[in-house]
């Protein structure tokens, strides 16, 4: 039972990232005349509207469950249509930059109300100090993870803003096997490493290793 709760309130930081991250994309392409989102019922903060079982719930739990060291998710892309934005290129890195903005603004948030609670000794249950901290890792994960320059994350939108048409197309084209690839950085270069010592850890390099550095800078002041 123990355990049970523990994976349901660790739960809550992942689903408030990945539902505010998706929604925050939502409200930007809205506000730069895209209605897509909003006629598809995604302009929520609703997390049933942007769950997705494989990368909300399975995923992470399998995360937890093997103590792999770091949590990930995600959650159902958000719909827009890009040509319907008022300034396309500029838009386009508007909107795609809004979830990864939304993450690190929930980190700092997170952080506050670490310190919040570290300076009033007993405030709050371990396990609530626990998921308000994996708040703030989480969200600076996600952040950097989403910011890669890889299709379809969001950072390939923000890049492909500055490329011309005919490099544009094809590169974000590439996204439909890019799950494909971002599976394999995730899961399966780690477990090679692992048991290899090849170096293959990817996700390490590119995104856990910055992440460990910004949270050191948030937190550092909670062991002074």
């Amino acid at each position: 039972m123990n355990t049970l709760i523990e994976i349901a309130v660790l739960a809550i930081p992942i689903v408030l990232a990945v539902t505010f991250h998706e929604a925050a994309h939502g409200f930007v392409a809205l506000y730069c005349g895209d209605p897509t989102a909003k006629l598809a019922g995604r302009l929520t903060l609703n997390p049933l509207k942007h769950v997705d079982l494989l990368g909300t719930i399975i995923l992470p739990l399998l995360l937890i469950l093997s103590h792999a060291g770091f949590l990930f998710g995600y959650a159902k892309p958000v719909p827009v249509n890009f040509g319907a934005l008022r300034h396309p290129r500029r838009d386009m890195l508007l909107v795609a930059a809004a979830g990864p903005f939304m993450n690190i603004l929930l980190a700092l948030l997170s952080t506050a109300l670490i310190y919040g609670v570290a300076s009033r000794a007993g405030s709050a249950p371990d396990l609530v100090q626990e998921a308000i901290l994996l708040s703030v890792q989480l969200n600076i994960v996600l952040a950097i993870f989403n910011m890669l320059p890889l299709p379809p994350l969001d950072g390939s939108k923000v890049l492909a803003a500055f490329l011309p048409v005919k490099a544009m197309r094809p590169y974000l084209a590439f996204g439909r096997y890019g799950m494909g690839l971002l599976l394999l950085v995730l899961i399966v270069l780690p477990l090679i490493s692992e048991r290899t010592g090849l170096g293959l850890d990817v996700f390490g390099v590119l995104v856990q290793r910055p992440a460990n550095w910004l949270i050191r800078g948030l937190l550092g002041g909670l062991s002074a």
